[in-house]
């Protein structure tokens, strides 16, 4: 009874230290169990187990992030009702993503730093940055043992060796998992009780927070750091309850003065369109800034308009009042075509912001009255309309010529250049997306304009109405190839085919295209003239070999299938010459009936024998008449002799060369007969 307390529980607290440090006990908060030999071995392997300082920060990320701020990883803003992304980091590491512009980071005692972080060492850490708070966390009694050996157990219940654990060593093992819920549900309670007694520090200032629980002391410590990091919030006054409804709205809106009116009043947010307008009059003026690029600055620091339709929606009011343009894949966009992009926050990168600039009433007049040359007609005077018609005509006079463009670089088609010239010129007038600068260029080149309407007008109706003809003038001189040394020599043929071949080569054919039809037509009649002559001469030649063969069919009593075997490829040749041209041709089939000749006669010589009686009885030895079987002639084969090739000379000028070459001529035919072979001249 008389004994001094205090030194007494000093003695026990050390009895109980050096039996747990022995294993000989274990603790589980304020209870200590005495342990089996088997249970020491245990505690033994398990105190063995390492674990590093970066588990042990894992471990106390999970218990401070995940269980006790539920994993919360943006902030409400009270006020405004926007919600704000931070950044979450544990002595200096960052824990998941960290690339927001808010940070809360909290030191803990497991921190190198922790001891040394005085207030005016927190106060300016805090200051680094934008945005930027520090809790520092009160102290917490065995902490750091009872953390690590949270982490050990686990690990050793996780290890193989306890995986293949015997019945009692897994009864102890479920022992230990159940102390370690419980030991992981004390270190969030310890937290949360250093996390409410820790010291609090915000955008270089040292603050006073008082709440009951972490959650709402987190929330408290947010709200501080949103309304002042983001100094130019309350611009924004009116938020709209629906942003993206009322983007649609505005964008929808019909009439100029209901545009203009959404610019008025305290839900126009004036100040917010001030300041907006003065970043686009810096950066929009002379070029384009993207809708991305708008939205990421002003709902960042110092503005933080959240949710982000708020930004657009001013962008959107701005756009219906007339003061900035919007721009999407080269080309303005009109109102109704803006909705979609402007409100699915995926499309902001391809939308580009121009302050609008206008063209004065003389450039404008200019413009509409080269409209009117252009295209015979005049366009809307507003400067919108006037851009959006010549733009549409425009185009369609490039899809126009581009359909044209194909056939004008296959060979022998004119008008390529001007075609190449009309599209590039057209193209690029077609890619000035903004109306002002779209006008200018097409009134300074207006002398291009006209040079080049002219010109492509010659091109359309080339291949609109004179490409029959132009296609007629080409298979005509495709015609006329195989006879061109015979049309040569007519002197009138010979100028109509010059005349059609630099009308085909002329790269400005236009005007002369009406005489292609009368060349082609007394080219047509001559060379019709002189193909008639040689085909006649080959079908009276084919009408003998007919005859030939017919003659050998009727003495061979050929039946009918014989005889149309016999006289088709002859009849096919006479068939073909009907209709040819082209002298080549001609003289190549009559030559080729001279082969169908030596075929027929000698499918009718092999089809017809000719038999030669044999003698009628001759005695044997036994003086009995023998009869003889009549001997069959064999078909002599042909022999084809040119006379041509009988000697090298073109002419024969002399009565020697004649005597010579009949000489010669003689000696081929008679060696032929010897040889056994039937001769056909050719």
């Amino acid at each position: 009874i008389d004994a001094d307390k205090l030194a007494l529980k000093r003695k026990i607290q050390e009895s109980l230290a050096r039996l747990e440090q022995q294993r000989l006990v274990s603790r589980n908060g304020d209870l200590w169990f005495f342990l089996t030999n088997e249970e020491r071995d245990v505690a033994r392997e398990i105190g063995n187990v390492e674990v590093s300082s970066a588990e042990k920060a894992r471990l106390l990320c999970e218990l401070l992030f995940d269980d006790i701020l539920q994993g919360s990883t943006r902030i409400r803003h009270r006020d405004t009702k926007g919600d704000y992304d931070i950044n979450r980091l544990l002595d200096g590491a960052p824990y998941k993503n960290a690339n927001h512009e808010l940070t809360v980071e909290i030191v803990s005692p497991l921190g190198d730093d922790w001891d040394l972080l005085s207030d005016a060492k927190a106060v300016l850490r805090s200051s680094e940055g934008n945005g930027r708070a520090l809790i520092r966390l009160a102290e917490g009694e065995r902490f750091d043992i009872e953390l690590t050996l949270y982490r050990q157990i686990e690990k050793y219940i996780d290890s193989p060796k306890a995986s293949n654990a015997t019945p009692s060593l897994r009864t102890i093992l479920l022992n230990r998992k159940d102390e370690n819920r419980e030991r992981r549900s004390r270190l969030r309670e310890q937290l949360s009780s250093m996390l409410l007694q820790g010291d609090f520090y915000a955008l270089g200032q040292r603050i006073e927070l008082k709440s009951s629980n972490p959650t709402s002391l987190f929330d408290e410590l947010g709200n501080y750091l949103i309304t002042n990091t983001y100094t130019k919030l309350g611009y924004l006054k009116h938020r709209n309850p629906d942003p993206i409804a009322e983007i649609r709205a505005i964008l929808q809106a019909d009439e100029i003065s209901q545009r203009k009116l959404a610019l008025g009043g305290e839900e126009g947010n004036p100040l917010a369109l001030a300041e907006l307008r003065e970043f686009l009059q810096l950066k929009a003026s002379n070029s384009r800034v993207i809708l991305d690029e708008v939205v990421n600055r002003f709902t960042g620091i110092p503005w933080g308009w959240k949710p982000e339709w708020e930004v657009v929606l001013l962008i959107a009011r701005l756009f219906m009042a007339g003061e900035i343009k919007l721009m999407m894949d080269s080309a303005d966009l009109e109102p109704k075509a803006a909705v979609e992009p402007l409100t699915k926050s995926a499309r902001f990168k391809q939308v580009s912001i121009l302050k609008r600039k206008v063209a004065d009433a003389e450039t404008l007049k200019r413009a509409r009255k080269l409209h009117q040359e252009l295209f015979s007609s005049l366009p809307p005077e507003d400067e919108d309309g006037l851009v959006a018609a010549t733009r549409s005509r425009l185009a369609g006079w490039q899809s126009e010529l581009k359909g044209f463009a194909p056939l004008a670089a296959s060979k022998h088609h004119p008008g390529l250049a001007v075609i190449d010239a009309a599209i590039t010129l057209i193209g690029k007038q077609l890619a000035i997306a903004d109306s002002f600068e779209f006008v200018e260029a097409l009134v300074k080149g207006r002398d291009a304009w006209l040079d080049l309407a002219e010109d492509a007008h010659d091109v359309t109706s080339f291949y609109k109405t004179q490409r029959p003809t132009w296609q007629r003038l080409l298979d005509a001189l495709e015609r006329y190839v195989d006879n061109r040394d015979a049309l040569e020599k007519d002197i009138k043929a010979a100028v109509a085919l010059g005349t059609l071949e630099s009308i085909r080569d002329n790269p400005t054919p236009w005007g002369v295209v009406s005489q292609i039809e009368p060349l082609i037509a007394t080219v047509d009649a001559i060379n019709e003239a002189l193909a008639q002559g040689k085909r006649e001469h080959a079908l009276l030649s084919i009408d003998a070999k007919i005859a030939e063969v017919l003659q050998a069919l009727d003495a061979g009593h050929a039946d009918a299938q014989l005889r149309n075997r016999a006289l088709l490829k002859l009849q096919e040749f006479k068939t073909k010459l009907a209709g040819l041209t082209s002298i080549p041709m001609i003289l190549y089939l009559r030559d080729q009936a001279g082969d169908a000749l030596d075929i027929a006669m000698t499918m009718i010589d092999a089809a017809t024998p000719v038999v030669q009686p044999g003698r009628a009885a001759e005695k044997g030895a036994d003086d009995t008449a023998i009869k003889t079987a009549p001997a069959v002639i064999t078909p002599k084969p042909t022999k084809v002799i040119r006379a041509a090739d009988i000697t090298p000379k073109t002419y024969l000028e002399t009565e020697a060369e004649i005597d010579a070459y009949v000489t010669q001529l003689r000696a081929k035919l008679m060696a032929a007969l010897e040889a056994g072979h039937r001769v056909r001249i050719q």
